[in-house]
């Protein structure tokens, strides 16, 4: 198994949970944008404690991002890369994912599940290629939206959010079901792209085929 130990250059805050972390670029490491890779932390202890994250940079970049939700809430991998600082190491692993750009369609993401079309939409945008494409997001609450900006910029009205434990003017409330997909999907025989839970994953293709979305439509990434 391939394996790089790189310098964090990077840390910043995006939301309350989610941290921006930039690492050195290895020298010929690629990716296409949606990829992920198993990132481990370069400390005693830690080394093969594998998660797997998203590329949120693009390939072109001379540096590597991921946008990280940290759960402190037990004593995992991501609670302790959110105590980590410029100067300190994590470990790359291979390349891999399911999840790349094949057409114009619909994203669907439900939280962290998001990060996988960053780099899709950053790229997209840099390729003139953004319109047309839509993209619901399901979060719990308005703070939770991760790169809001950023999709707000690249996609304006295609962004959709919705949220199902706070209520606000200018964002849908609920969760996603047939009836609301139905809303915002008219054209059954396009692309969609879902990345979330894997409960979530389940009903959002379950939601599609009620309204007669056949099945090679999907790109699915849990």
């Amino acid at each position: 198994m391939e394996k790089h130990i790189v310098k964090i250059t990077k840390v910043e805050p995006l939301t309350h949970d989610v941290n921006l972390i930039r690492v050195e670029k290895p020298e010929g490491y690629e990716f296409t944008p949606g990829q992920a890779t198993e990132v481990g932390v370069n400390q005693k202890g830690w080394e093969d404690e594998l998660r797997p994250f998203t590329f949120t940079s693009l390939n072109e970049e001379p540096f590597l991002e991921f946008n990280i939700k940290i759960y402190n809430d037990h004593d995992g991998v991501t609670k302790k890369i959110g105590t980590l600082k410029e100067g300190d190491e994590l470990i790359l692993h291979d390349v891999w994912g399911a999840i790349h750009y094949k057409d114009t369609g619909t994203f669907i993401a439900g939280g962290a599940g998001v990060t996988p079309f960053i780099a899709i939409f950053r790229q997209l945008e840099k390729d003139g290629k953004a319109k047309g494409n839509k993209l619901i997001f399901a979060n719990k609450t308005e703070k939770d939206i991760i790169r809001k900006e950023d999709f707000e910029r690249i996609l304006g009205d295609d962004f959709i959010n919705i949220l199902d434990q706070e209520e606000i003017p200018k964002y849908d409330h609920g969760r996603i079901d047939a009836d609301y997909l139905k809303k915002y999907i008219t054209d059954l025989e396009q692309d969609f792209y879902i990345c979330g839970p894997p409960p979530m994953i389940d009903s959002v293709q379950d939601n599609l085929k009620e309204l007669g979305v056949e099945e090679g439509a999907f790109t699915v990434e849990l």
